[in-house]
């Protein structure tokens, strides 16, 4: 992969600075990618991510939502009770973040049969939706004809 210079354009952009660091930490990424996941569009401003955790108690996962991001952790404390003659299930602990677009917001957690399912919806405020603004004539344009009777 080729490395860019974003030094160019911190300079002459303003507001942006959200999607530079997007691009920077995707570039520096090199994460093993477990446990897996889907991300599925439910609607047009739902969302859901499913996290494969099987081996995990919903006591042993956190999900916590902050600004933008949304970070899911599992913590397994290892037991040496168990002899194993092949293990494939993996049961390490991970740490997983999700980066959120604006106004994107997680409204539930559910741990059903294995999945971890968390549900996103998109609420855009009222001010920031777009509206449609009548067309007026400007004060003082309109001329009223006169009617005569003849």
């Amino acid at each position: 992969m080729r490395n860019y210079d974003f030094s160019p354009l911190w300079r002459s952009t303003i507001g942006f600075d959200r999607l530079f660091d997007l691009v920077e930490t995707a570039r520096r990424e090199t994460e093993d990618n477990y446990p897996p996941c889907n991300i599925e569009r439910l609607a047009e401003d739902r969302y859901q991510i499913a996290l494969a955790v099987a081996g995990f108690a919903p006591g042993e996962i956190s999900v916590t939502a902050e600004q933008n991001v949304v970070t899911v952790e599992g913590f397994k404390t290892e037991k040496t009770d168990r002899d194993y003659l092949y293990r494939g299930i993996s049961a390490r602990s991970f740490k997983r973040q999700f980066n959120l677009a604006d106004y994107v917001q997680v409204k539930s957690a559910v741990f059903e049969n294995g999945l971890l399912k968390i549900e996103l919806v998109r609420e855009v405020p009222e001010a920031m939706k777009p509206r449609r603004i009548p067309i007026g004539a400007p004060a003082g344009s309109v001329q009223q004809l006169e009617a005569r009777a003849a």
